[in-house]
């Protein structure tokens, strides 16, 4: 009985030694996977873990490059940067936003207004890093949010550079704005490569010049390595690659000259671009009513937004640059350098204007402005009193083909090429493109329209400004150009933007004389623009216009005062001088100011004064009622 119990004890001593046995290699097994592991880890992978772990205590920060400044001719400054802060929320960060916006508006002031730009960035950006919820704090509310900072994680306070526009409304439909980059921005500069470029920039040229130029006036962004806690806070900067700030623009405009010329329109809409000859500088470059690029710097707020775009004026519409009218009797001047160079008349060649034209079994006949007609007529009173009469013949010995050919030199019905984008061609109208536009052949009524700048004839002020300036210049085309200097931010070194001539029209000079001759004498006694040339003291050429905006029936008389407003004929006038050296040359478009001798004129005589006597008008140009008007 003995025997048995000490053999069962020696058979579970046994056993236990096989299971502690099994069990030691079993843990050395596991402790052996576990130092190889972390011998693994802290050995074979340790430069690796020690980058990632820099990388969660270290983050690289970018720092967005100061936007060049924008001058004038003159130094005057059109465009700078002003530092300002900022409360700034990272969304990615913050759980509650609702809550935490709730709970900002406690220590600063926070409107609705800047609710509602939040919520409308936070849709437009959604990847953005950080979104301003209230924009140019106060030093006592930086203080107190300070003070209340950790209670807002994913909220800071950052100091930014914002554009500001000092000249408040003057210029801004040739300087243009900028606005917050958003999605479709993003897909754009990463279609163009260029998306590195803007990391941590949030703003970028929208229109005008502050968009034409925004490869030169961005810059280049700059990094920071900086230390942060387990919050995510910043503590210190490690090291730093400071960002090159963009190019600087010096400019063709004078700010004085552009002042001038916006306040001598008053309260009525229209535009003017004036432009020197010998270069292609664009000297001024007006359409009003205009607007405050400031407002939209941060995001421009609802209510602003909505009466910019319910006002019935169009403030925003660039009219210099899109607006397309017909240039009206402007454009005689040019039919008749087309009349002489193509050998279709003479200085000599004499109509009598009855007061009317007709073609050969055509029932309608095409008015005169004037009743009765101007009786003896050459070229030289044609351009003088603006006779329609001997441009309709005029017109239809050419024919629109020729038309077409030869007044397209001058650069109607095609861009200028300024550099500012979205420039519109306007039309000058041709056999083929009818057909290609209407599937309708030409007919010989629609040469006579066009033939004194109506029917589909249609000129942007730009282009009025830059035919008159190749006129002007004797045929020598210079592309018109509002950026005279590109400055190196960091060496100050100007690179110009070198006037060159583009080409040269064929004119024959005693013709290019002839016509200018012509266009002095209308602001000369007996002229359409004899008031506004009246005592000037400087000789200048013009010539006027008016394009009408409601076609009258057959045999109806317009009568200015029994029309509605907007419904009056657009009043035009083009003009160099002086005549013998011109120095400046404009186009100017007055909409629904009736007649070009008593509505536009008067500006372009107020501008000229200024440019060339240093003369301020105390008024707006006033308008008066001309007895021989066009």
């Amino acid at each position: 009985m003995s025997r048995t119990q000490f053999s069962d004890a020696s058979s579970d001593v046994r056993r236990f030694h096989w299971r502690l046995a099994i069990a030691g290699v079993a843990v050395f097994a596991a402790f052996s996977v576990l130092f190889g592991r972390f011998f693994y880890l802290q050995v074979v992978q340790h430069d690796y873990y020690q980058t990632k772990a820099e990388d969660n205590r270290i983050t690289v920060v970018p720092v967005a490059p100061n936007r060049g400044i924008i001058s004038d001719r003159n130094g005057v400054v059109l465009a700078r940067n002003d530092a300002a802060y900022t409360l700034e929320i990272s969304p990615g960060r913050v759980a509650d936003l609702e809550g935490t916006i709730d709970g900002l508006a406690a220590v600063v002031d926070i409107q609705p207004k800047d609710r509602k730009r939040f919520k409308r960035l936070l849709d437009e950006s959604k990847g953005a890093d950080s979104l301003p919820i209230r924009t140019r704090l106060t030093d006592e509310e930086v203080a107190r949010f300070a003070a209340q900072a950790f209670r807002f994680p994913g909220v800071e306070i950052r100091a930014r550079l914002f554009r500001q526009y000092p000249q408040g409304k003057v210029a801004s439909h040739a300087l243009g704005y900028i606005g917050r980059i958003n999605d479709k921005d993003l897909e754009r500069l990463e279609a163009e490569g260029t998306l590195a470029q803007y990391k941590g920039s949030q703003h970028m040229g929208k229109v005008g010049i502050e968009q034409s130029y925004e490869r030169e006036l961005h810059g280049s962004p700059g990094f920071a390595q900086v230390e942060i806690d387990a919050g995510g806070r910043a503590l210190r900067t490690l090291s730093s690659t400071p960002p090159v700030s963009g190019n600087n623009l010096v400019l063709t405009l004078d700010t004085k000259l552009q002042e001038v010329a916006e306040r001598a329109f008053g309260d009525r809409r229209g535009a003017l671009v004036a432009i020197e000859p010998a270069t292609g500088g664009v000297l001024a470059f007006v359409s009003v009513p205009t607007f405050d690029p400031n407002l939209f710097v941060d995001g421009i707020d609802p209510t602003s937004w909505q009466a910019l775009n319910e006002d019935p004026d169009r403030p925003l519409n660039n009219r210099a640059l899109t607006g397309a009218y017909p240039p009206g009797s402007t454009f005689k001047p040019f039919m008749a350098m087309a009349g002489l160079e193509l050998g279709k008349r003479s200085p000599d060649y004499t109509i009598q204007d009855p007061g009317s034209f007709g073609l050969p079994g055509v029932s309608h006949r095409w008015r005169d402005w004037k009743a009765g007609g101007h009786g003896a007529v050459n070229l030289h009173k044609s351009i003088v009193i603006s006779c329609d009469t001997y441009y309709y013949g005029l017109g239809n010995d050419l024919g629109v083909d020729a038309i077409h050919s030869f007044v397209g030199q001058f650069g109607f019905g095609q861009r200028t090429g300024i550099d500012i984008e979205g420039e519109k061609p306007g039309l000058l109208p041709s056999q083929k493109w009818k057909w290609d536009r209407y599937k309708q052949k030409w007919y010989a009524g629609d040469t006579i329209s066009i033939s004194i700048g109506q029917g589909y004839n249609l000129a942007t002020p730009l282009q009025l400004a830059f035919a008159t300036a190749i006129l002007a210049n004797n045929g020598v085309v210079y592309k018109p150009h509002i950026v005279r200097y590109v400055e190196d931010s960091r060496t100050g070194e100007r690179r110009a933007v070198e006037p060159q001539p583009v080409r040269t029209v064929k004119l024959t000079p005693k013709w290019v004389e002839l016509v200018k001759n012509a266009m002095v004498d209308v602001t000369r006694p007996g002229g359409t623009a004899a008031r506004a040339g009246a005592g000037a003291g400087y000789q200048f050429g013009g010539k006027t216009g008016t394009a009408q905006v409601v076609a009258m029936k057959q045999g109806e008389k317009y009568d200015e005062k029994r029309v509605a407003e907007r419904h009056r004929d657009h009043a035009l006038f083009i003009a160099y001088a002086p005549a013998e050296n011109p120095k400046i040359a404009v186009g100017i478009l007055v909409e629904n100011g009736g007649h070009g001798g008593s509505a536009a004129a008067p500006i372009a005589r107020q501008v000229f004064d200024y440019f060339l006597l240093g003369k301020l008008p105390d008024r707006p140009a006033a308008t008066s009622a001309d007895d021989d008007d066009d």
